[in-house]
């Protein structure tokens, strides 16, 4: 007696083909757990947003009333300064939004309690870890550059001035100017130690602040040129001017670019 054993055949997939499913799998994965993390730290700030409003926009906002409001009121400023002090304020808190945005959390990350590490079990690579705190942390620069428009207009009133055709432009000078300073940040904060963060602030944000033609137009100092020079190496100083050039209207009828650039 004959016995006929029948064996079942399922088709064998190509290598190449296995390899890249695994692939496409794994990119689904991390961009899953990418979105995840991102969404995570929204939240967070969104329960947070009154703290981070006044944590990032009272040190620009009291800048702006004093030497845009107060000192013109007064006679110590002459007309138009506000025009010119407004992208300043702006670039300063968007460079330091994003800034601290990254630099603060990452020095507690990897400090004694190493809260780092939650992320770096997560199921993706680390330079992505990196990405999200830098995209984040733009988000956040963004965000706090965008309310200083509608409060500057509440505070100088008939001295706000801002030019609406270039829209398009100041936004982007904005994106890349949060992006700048995100970026600046996770450098400064995989660099420092998290005892030396006070001495941080003192050598690195004074400087950033008060040479980066946050209250002056770049072009005015000619008659300080190695002042001129030196602001030259601050990235708050090409944030600033950008953002001046593109919000500053005509000056007493003279384009503001001519009137600083005549050359």
């Amino acid at each position: 007696m004959a016995t006929t054993t029948t064996q079942s055949t399922s088709p064998i997939l190509p290598s190449r083909y296995t390899q890249t499913e695994r692939s496409k799998s794994r990119v689904g994965i991390a961009l899953t757990a990418f979105t995840a993390i991102l969404r995570r730290d929204i939240t967070v700030t969104g329960r947070e947003f009154i703290a981070f409003l006044l944590q990032v926009l009272l040190q620009p906002l009291f800048f702006l009333f004093i030497f845009g409001k107060v000192l013109p009121s007064i006679g110590f400023t002459g007309p138009g300064f506000a025009a010119i002090l407004l992208p300043g304020i702006v670039a300063l808190t968007v460079v330091l939004t994003a800034l601290q945005g990254v630099t603060l959390p990452l020095v507690l990350d990897l400090g004694y309690a190493r809260e780092i590490d939650d992320r770096l079990l997560a199921p993706l690579p680390v330079t992505l870890v990196a990405i999200e705190k830098v995209i984040f942390a733009a988000m956040r620069g963004m965000v706090a550059g965008a309310i200083i428009f509608p409060l500057a207009y509440w505070i100088l009133g008939n001295q706000y001035q801002v030019r609406t055709d270039s829209i398009g432009t100041i936004i982007g000078i904005m994106v890349l100017t949060a992006f700048a300073g995100a970026t600046l940040g996770l450098t400064i904060g995989t660099l420092v130690k998290p005892e030396q963060i006070g001495l941080m602030f003192s050598l690195i944000f004074t400087p950033l602040i008060f040479t980066g033609c946050t209250y002056y137009p770049w072009g005015a100092l000619d008659s300080i040129r190695w002042f001129q020079i030196i602001t030259l190496f601050n990235p708050l100083t090409y944030a600033a001017e950008g953002l001046r050039f593109a919000m500053v209207p005509s000056f007493l009828g003279i384009p503001f670019r001519l009137l600083l650039y005549p050359g």
